[in-house]
This record gives structure tokens, sequence and C-alpha cells, in this order.
């Protein structure tokens, strides 16, 4: 058994180096594959086009936190995530930064900036802004009890809703969740059920001059029904980190708003260690015979 990496090759050494250091082969990229028989995992962000080409291929690996990108997989070839702290500390760091900086009306401060105008603008208390979390998953966690620490009042939407250190609803609770929610926050995996969810019902749903978050994905976003919002006065700001497309066009309107603070996909980037030692645990559960680390439910997306 071994490991197919396909990865980005700055990657590579530090991989070569932890593989060969544990015993496991690792081989490094498909031209260097002479047996196919013997690849049983592919650690990759978009799989190899012929995955039939390996007959005892198990697991594909996505080398980052999502796995939407990954398209349908042969039966019986499984679909993992890279479970890393560092990529959910790093997700966690970039959106207390984005909603602190909606909350302190960041984006209108920095247009003034461009103008030259001195000008203050209210400042609200923390305890005062109700954040809405969608995705209460591990780095949603994380958000809330980051962002609860600062005296922000927090709540958070899942799928089923549960109980936890924050009010969690429940989706068939959405429209409730949004009424109370003056900063939106959108970790949510890309499902059919997700896309195009941060639209024009969900706008409208929040209180008005609200803000919105996004580290989710780029197909969450309708950008023109943000336009719309953003023209009625309905949304104030929105910071994003994913786009649709991605890159964002260089003459796409929303880098001239000045209400909109677009960052390029760079809330988390995986630390090649990490990955590694994932991969490694992947790779370790796979000859033990035990649950796969990230395992993806690929009907659910997540």
């Amino acid at each position: 058994m071994a490991l197919l990496f396909a990865s980005t090759a700055a990657r590579l050494p530090v991989w070569q180096a932890m593989f060969d250091d544990a015993g496991l082969p690792l081989i490094a990229g498909e031209a260097a594959v002479t047996d196919p028989a013997e690849v049983t995992a592919i650690a990759c962000w978009v799989p190899p086009a012929d995955l039939a080409r390996y007959p005892n291929l198990r697991v594909v690996l996505s080398v980052g936190a999502g796995v939407d990108h990954i398209p349908p997989l042969p039966q019986g070839v499984a679909l993992a995530r890279t479970l890393a702290p560092g990529i959910e500390a790093m997700v966690r760091d970039w959106t207390l930064m984005a909603t602190l900086m909606l909350h302190r009306d960041m984006p209108a401060y920095l247009d003034q900036a461009r103008q030259g105008l001195w000008q203050s603008r209210p400042v609200r208390m923390a305890s005062e802004r109700r954040v809405g979390i969608m995705g209460m998953g591990r780095i949603g966690g994380l958000v809330a009890e980051s962002l609860s620490s600062l005296g922000f009042d927090i709540a958070g939407l899942s799928r089923s809703g549960r109980d936890g250190a924050v009010p969690i609803f429940a989706a068939d609770r959405q429209d409730a969740f949004l009424a109370r929610t003056d900063l939106l926050i959108c970790l949510l995996p890309l499902t059919e059920a997700t896309r195009g969810l941060l639209g024009r019902r969900t706008f409208a749903a929040l209180p008005r001059g609200a803000g919105l978050v996004h580290a989710g994905r780029g197909a969450h976003l309708d950008a023109e029904a943000l336009r719309a919002a953003l023209d009625a006065g309905q949304l104030s700001g929105a910071i994003l980190d994913v786009t649709d497309p991605e890159p964002l066009p260089p003459d796409h309107w929303m880098w001239r708003d000045p209400r909109i603070v677009v960052t390029p996909h760079i809330a988390a980037q995986t630390d090649a260690a990490e990955g590694a030692r994932h991969a490694l645990a992947v790779m370790r559960a796979l000859r033990d015979g035990a649950p796969l680390p990230g395992q993806v439910d690929q009907a659910l997306g997540y």
C-alpha cells in the first residue's frame, strides 16, 4: 500500500521526510507510479482524471478542509478531508478579524482614509451586538467561544440544532436565527442545500443594517443579491474571503465597492507538516482497518 502525493510541490519535501521516517511509502506524482496497484490512497486538491487506473484505491484525501471541489468518486473509494488544528485556528483568527472590522465600521473608515476624511462614527459595545454563526462544526465552535469571550451575544445555526455553550438553532428555525443576527458569519460547507443560501431571502430576514462575514464557499453567495441588499441599506457591509468565481476578476464590482472588503481565500492555508501528519493517520487507519480520520459522508457533502 502506498500514498500517491498529487499536491503542491513545495509541500513534497516535508511529506517525503515524514513518510520516510514513518516507514510508509509515498509516491511523488503520477509520473513516478510504476505499479498502479500499489496506490491505495491519493492526497490531492483535485484528483487525477483517471482513477480507474488504480484498482486498489480506497481513499481520496483532500489536502484542504473542504471537499466540495472533489467530483463523485468510484464506488468503494472513500473521501476524507484534512483535519489540522492550524486550519481551524487560522479560520478562527480571520473570522474574528472580519467580525471586529464590521463591528467597528472598518470598511467605512478605510473608505474615509482613501478620501483623507477624518470623521468619527458611533461606537457600539460588543454586548449590544448579536452575532449569528452559520455552521457550528469545529471552526464554528472556536469562533463562538472566542467571540463570546469578547462579550458578543452569540447564537449558532446547524442542520439539526443542539444544546451547547451558545444557543443553536436548527435549520427549520432559520428565520428566527436570522431575525436576531446583527452580524452574520457563514462557515458552512457547500452542499446542494446550502448553495446560494446567502441570497435575497436570507438578507431580507436579517435586521436592517446587518453585516456579513463570509468564509464558507463562494457559491454560497448570490453576489447580485448582496449588491441589492447593500444598495437598499438592508446590509451595511460585507467582508469576504471566498467568491464565485475564484480568482475574482480584476474588473469585478466587489473590488471597487467601499462597503465590501475582499481577501483572496487566505483565511487558512494547510501547514505541510500538519497535512502530512493527518495523511499518515489516514494510511495507518487503512492498514489497521480502523475508521478513517476526517472521512466525509459523500451523500451529505461533509
